[in-house]
């Protein structure tokens, strides 16, 4: 390395060692060189796009040696499917497809990618890395789309009807939750919804996280009740601009507030050591006396809850005093 050889030999000497230890990131970066060292020409942004620095030959070996790193990478991925190196490797070649290939050229092979991640989130379906990597891809797609493929929509709706999919295959999937909580805004407005229809996409939403909650009552899931705090934050007194229904009432608001606690009370039964439930209790009856509502629960059932929490979560017992404090003024 020290000596600046870029030669064939070199880089079948890091495939070597990079198959022994994924880790060793300052290899990666040399391989970095190496390719780029054996890109002819320049960059299609240097160029101007569909043109090529020398002839057709130049975007065509570039194009190889893009898809056959890529082709390396893939046993290395499904052997080490969450060493940081690799999926930051595959994605500086992918960049570098967009940078130096005509963009029809560019796209076919982000979208081929796209189809690999997917068949990777199948085999393991709540690995971060894969799911972070999705969202480079998408975004990378819906960027270069327009020039590459005039027809092509935004892809917010089939990425939301995808955490749909593997939500129902997998409902401990915390990255599907995730990533549907961060495609609702943009799914809405680009649906251009009204209130009514957001009203029912709320309720289509309480639906599900409900079904997923009565699965397991007493689950220690945390996934679904981050989602359901999500859905709940829309009842905050000051709305915030990724509300689903950033118009809502403070009476339809309480409404929901009250139908919620009901729901959880039901839950509760059979679920006793569940402190999700406790917490998800006080939250709400947090947001309802923010309303300025008189709380219809007795002042012995918050209590309780508050009691139930100090027991199940001792380590965090002072934000359980604080909460029963707020309950107090």
């Amino acid at each position: 390395m020290r000596g600046g050889e870029y030669t064939d030999e070199v880089l079948h000497l890091t495939t070597k060692l990079l198959e022994i230890n994924p880790e060793y990131y300052t290899v990666w970066n040399h391989r970095r060189r190496l390719l780029r060292s054996f890109f002819p020409g320049k960059s299609r942004s240097d160029v101007g796009d569909g043109r090529t620095p020398d002839d057709a030959s130049g975007f065509d070996a570039v194009r190889r040696y893009i898809l056959d790193d890529l082709a390396f990478l893939l046993p290395l991925l499904r052997k080490f499917p969450k060493c940081y190196w690799i999926w930051n490797y595959r994605l500086w070649l992918l960049d570098e497809a967009s940078l130096r290939l005509p963009l029809v050229a560019a796209y076919e092979i982000w979208q081929k990618e796209l189809g690999l991640v997917g068949k990777m989130l199948s085999l393991d379906s709540r690995n971060f890395h894969g799911w972070g990597y999705r969202r480079k891809v998408v975004s990378t797609l819906e960027k270069i789309s327009t020039g590459a493929n005039p027809s092509s929509d935004s892809m917010t709706e089939a990425e939301f009807n995808y955490t749909t999919k593997m939500i129902e295959s997998n409902l401990s999937n915390f990255s599907a939750w995730h990533r549907r909580s961060k495609l609702i805004p943009r799914l809405l407005e680009e649906r251009n919804t009204r209130h009514a229809e957001r009203k029912t996409f709320l309720d289509k939403e309480f639906e599900l996280i409900q079904r997923a909650l009565w699965a397991d009552p007493d689950s220690k899931d945390q996934s679904l009740w981050f989602y359901h705090q999500y859905l709940i934050s829309n009842f905050e007194p000051t709305a915030n601009k990724d509300s689903i229904l950033p118009d809502l009432s403070v009476e339809d608001k309480l409404s929901y507030i009250h139908t919620q606690v009901t729901d959880l009370q039901d839950m509760l039964e059979g679920a006793e050591t569940c402190k999700w439930i406790y917490q998800r209790l006080l939250d709400l009856a947090l947001m309802s006396r923010a309303l300025n509502s008189d709380w219809p629960i007795p002042p012995s059932d918050v209590e309780s809850w508050v009691a139930n929490l100090a027991e199940l979560d001792p380590l965090r017992k002072g934000r359980w005093d604080e909460l029963r404090s707020q309950m107090d003024r």
